[in-house]
């Protein structure tokens, strides 16, 4: 069970794809024939394609032999922004995913991730907000946002601070270098933090919430990232043509 990250063109008509798998994690496959108009492998290698791939195994590589697939999430690809929200949400877990890894939640956070970037109910904004913290989350890199980062203080916690992974008691933080909290985005924080992924995408929050969101893991992402990826300077040239 797994879903196609990336697909590359190889020869005149293979594919190589990277798939996330639910049951080795991420994995390099090669497709042969899949570029050929009547191949069966033709959609089933395109990226977002999620359902039930067979594969055999030789010495140094996967081939793709055949594929049930669940969900093409076609409808992201009728809205220019939503695709470009999916790629980096792919981008995003090819960056983590590792070979032969536990990748389940992984994987399960990606599938909910774009149903709800699919729907109407939500915006991509948040959506992007919640899949970025609960990313982290699942990947032991989350900031700490239950206590204060210098005192352990859990109350009155008013600032978050990349640099010091958290935040930060309003005695210990200051303007400089922070981003201020409010209660309601603590609390979404906390939240996403905590919640189950099936629990993830149940509710909606105002517009000062989402900025203040989007401040802090703009901010953080930016201390533990090392990758500048493609789709997310395509969505800010969308962004500046709107």
């Amino acid at each position: 069970m797994g879903m196609v990250l990336s697909a590359i063109p190889m020869g005149d008509y293979d594919k190589r794809i990277t798939l996330l798998t639910r049951e080795r994690g991420k994995i390099t496959a090669f497709a042969r024939g899949a570029r050929r108009p009547n191949s069966q492998l033709l959609a089933a290698t395109n990226p977002f394609s999620f359902g039930q791939f067979e594969l055999y195994e030789g010495r140094s590589t996967y081939n793709v032999m055949r594929a049930d697939i669940a969900n093409y999430f076609r409808d992201l690809a009728q809205d220019l922004e939503k695709a470009y929200y999916g790629f980096y949400f792919l981008e995003f877990a090819d960056y983590y995913a590792v070979e032969n890894g536990n990748e389940r939640e992984l994987l399960k956070l990606l599938y909910q991730s774009l149903r709800a970037l699919e729907s109407d109910a939500y915006l991509n904004r948040l959506v992007r907000c919640i899949y970025e913290l609960k990313i982290l989350t699942i990947n032991g890199e989350y900031p700490n946002i239950f206590s204060c980062r210098k005192c352990g203080r859990e109350e009155l916690l008013k600032w978050f601070s990349a640099k010091y992974a958290g935040t930060l008691c309003e005695e210990c933080g200051s303007q400089r270098e922070t981003v201020e909290l409010d209660a309601s985005t603590l609390y979404t924080m906390q939240y996403i933090v905590t919640a189950k992924i099936e629990k993830l995408y149940t509710f909606q929050v105002s517009d000062q919430v989402l900025v203040t969101l989007e401040n802090i893991l703009k901010s953080y992402l930016g201390f533990c990232i090392d990758r500048k990826f493609k789709s997310l300077k395509v969505l800010e040239e969308l962004k500046f043509q709107i």
